[in-house]
């Protein structure tokens, strides 16, 4: 009988890359870029949580709101099972060439180490881990201009403070635990865009990515 554990996704099918870095770091127009030039799907966690918590009928979204609102990090098996069926209407609604693998791109995950053991053991192993490294005075001012149009909950000083902890405390063990495997792109994230989007197109060609 074929073992529950199994990952739902092969890796000879899909690529994951984890891309990682503390608000503001700058994962979402960098995430663009990738997504123009190298064929990846962008799946951002926090998008499908903040997706999920005003959907309508979703059984979620009260606890989900709670959560963001407190700098707190969502239950892991509502997280990867979003991430996880977001993989699967991609592969069904628009498959990759063929001949090709499927590149997802999970933006801001896995926050906390259980939830990177927990996505790879029942969803697919990752390729590569993309860290995004910005100095906390940089990310602040970013996400206070942010927080001036974007109409979000969290971009606020006192939200910016905590989830600058929760990352410090919670994220930055995961970015060690898969330098350890040899499979972290580290990007100096405080140039232009167009200066970092050279360095991540550089750290990952050097690991067999190539555009598309």
């Amino acid at each position: 009988m074929a073992s529950t554990e199994s990952p739902r996704f092969s890796t000879n099918d899909v690529t994951v890359v984890f891309f990682l870095g503390g608000p503001g770091s700058g994962k979402g127009t960098q995430s663009a870029n990738l997504v123009q030039n190298y064929g990846f799907v962008h799946l951002s966690a926090g998008d499908l949580l903040r997706a999920e918590q005003i959907r309508e009928g979703s059984q979620y979204g009260a606890m989900i709101k709670e959560f963001i609102t407190e700098g707190k990090i969502v239950p892991m098996e509502v997280t990867v099972a979003l991430l996880s069926n977001a993989m699967a209407d991609s592969l069904t609604n628009t498959p990759p060439p063929p001949g090709t693998k499927a590149r997802f791109l999970i933006d801001g995950f896995p926050r906390k180490l259980d939830q990177a053991v927990f996505f790879e053991k029942t969803v697919c192993p990752s390729e590569l881990v993309l860290f995004l490294d910005c100095p906390e005075d940089v990310m602040e001012s970013r996400l206070l201009k942010r927080g001036e149009t974007s109409g979000r909950d969290d971009d606020n000083a006192a939200s910016i403070r905590k989830r600058f902890r929760t990352f410090v405390d919670t994220s930055m063990p995961v970015v060690e635990a898969f330098r350890a495997q040899d499979k972290v792109v580290t990007v100096q994230a405080t140039g232009s865009v167009e200066e970092v989007y050279e360095i991540v197109k550089a750290g990952i060609e050097a690991r067999g990515v190539h555009p598309r």
